[in-house]
């Protein structure tokens, strides 16, 4: 019976296993709140403008973002809906799996579980990490996935970077002179963006924090009950026990 538990209980950390194993370069850390509509609204119009013209959310509707998020349906589906689809149905793209391996040698994966598989650091981190390299076929490269197959589309934002950025580093001060050191995670731009650098880090926070409500959208109520729950429990803990006494303050 011991054996049976050990063994099952690796079984169930093997993909906390894994997911640790992947995370290979130092990523820079990110929050998630899914509290923050106003940041969760900001990621899904990125998320609808920059990453829905490749990437897909199809096991999500349109209705339940648009109701957690607090955005009328109406005005969802006529400023966040390019498709032509309905507001009930599934966040599905218009380029289909042939064309797309065609264009990027694989099918651009769908991105609803996203931040389950990758995590929230890991997404905040790729979507800053594009350097300008001339060895790949799309002329970039990112220092989180090497050789990564999809295009810098934040380009018009960020910019491009001409070197590698400086990604899980962090912005320190020299103790000596007082200058903050990697204030800027890229040392020298190839193009400039319209966005300032911290600027860009607050829009792909956003983005970040919505990828990361859609790959859990009832964090907020399940925790919320959770509360519920668990005042119960103690509540009935306190019952059981006096129940408990008085069953067996007679017994010898």
């Amino acid at each position: 019976m011991m054996r049976k538990l050990i063994v099952g209980l690796f079984i169930a950390i093997l993909p906390a296993l894994g997911l640790a194993a992947g995370a290979s370069v130092p990523l820079d850390t990110m929050e998630p709140d899914h509290t923050n509509k106003a940041s969760l609204q900001r990621g899904a119009a990125l998320f609808t403008n920059y990453c829905m013209g490749c990437h897909s959310m199809e096991y999500a509707r349109y209705k339940r973002v648009s109701d957690d998020l607090g955005i009328p349906a109406e005005l969802y589906e006529e400023n966040l809906i390019f498709t032509g689809a309905k507001i009930g149905e599934l966040m599905k793209n218009s380029m289909s799996k042939e064309m797309a391996a065609s264009w990027f040698g694989a099918p651009p994966p769908d991105l609803t579980l996203e931040s389950r598989l990758r995590g929230e650091d890991w997404i905040y981190s790729y979507l800053r990490g594009f350097y300008k390299d001339e060895s790949r076929p799309l002329g970039v490269n990112n220092v989180v996935f090497e050789n990564v197959g999809m295009p810098h589309v934040l380009t018009g934002l960020q910019g491009l970077c001409a070197v590698e950025p400086r990604i899980g580093e962090g912005a320190s001060v020299d103790p000596l002179s007082g200058d903050v050191r990697n204030a800027d995670i890229c040392p020298e731009w190839e193009t400039e963006g319209s966005m300032e650098p911290e600027e860009f880090n607050r829009a792909m926070y956003d983005l970040t924090n919505f990828m990361s409500y859609m790959g859990d959208p009832v964090k907020v109520e399940r925790e919320r009950l959770g509360m519920f729950v668990l005042i119960f429990v103690a509540i009935f803990f306190i019952f059981a026990y006096l129940l408990n006494r008085e069953y067996w303050k007679d017994v010898h």
